[in-house]
């Protein structure tokens, strides 16, 4: 069984932000492969099919990492089998990168559930959502997606989905190859 755990914050306010992206790529794999997100289990909304847990933690950023260590002891999922989809300042808009362990990089989603597992060993799914020069990171990455995103905000959910795919049904070493360029 995999978990694939898209991070995000609570709240309509927050609902299209560029910190929410990992909901909205959970949320699009939730509808392409009709998985849907109907179940709160352990603090998370899910969704499971005979070989997945799609799951958004139901609560703020920084404190993701509670629930996903709930979730994963109760489905009994181990690190190598979870992927955490979130944002990346330090990644150019739109671009993805599937990753096996390292840092937080600054990110307090991704450090809560390092926190909470306490380990690093496991994958994450990342998608870039570039640097504002005019604006602190803090205010970026809660700023919503303007008008003019939408081409490439779509495109990357849909491709951060198909490397998802992948790397459940094909294998992780596949998915890295296919969709770590550029």
């Amino acid at each position: 069984m995999f978990l694939l755990c898209g991070l995000g914050n609570k709240g309509f306010e927050y609902s299209y932000t560029r910190h929410n992206i990992g909901y909205l790529v959970v949320d699009r794999y939730s509808e392409r492969f009709k998985i849907p997100l109907t179940k709160n289990r352990c603090g998370c909304k899910t969704g499971i099919n005979d070989n997945i847990v799609l799951a958004k933690p139901d609560t703020y950023m920084n404190l993701s990492g509670t629930p996903v260590s709930l979730l994963m002891r109760k489905m009994n999922i181990s690190p190598d089998d979870f992927i955490l989809i979130h944002d990346d300042l330090d990644m150019d808009f739109g671009r993805i990168k599937i990753k096996w362990n390292g840092g937080h990089g600054g990110h307090k989603g991704v450090s809560s559930v390092v926190d909470a597992l306490q380990t690093n060993l496991f994958h994450r799914l990342k998608i870039g959502i570039g640097r504002s020069p005019f604006m602190t990171p803090e205010d970026y990455v809660l700023s919503r997606f303007q008008q003019d995103d939408a081409e490439t905000l779509n495109e990357s959910i849909d491709i951060a989905v198909e490397a998802l795919h992948v790397f459940v049904y094909e294998g992780k070493a596949k998915a890295m190859s296919m969709y770590n360029r550029g």
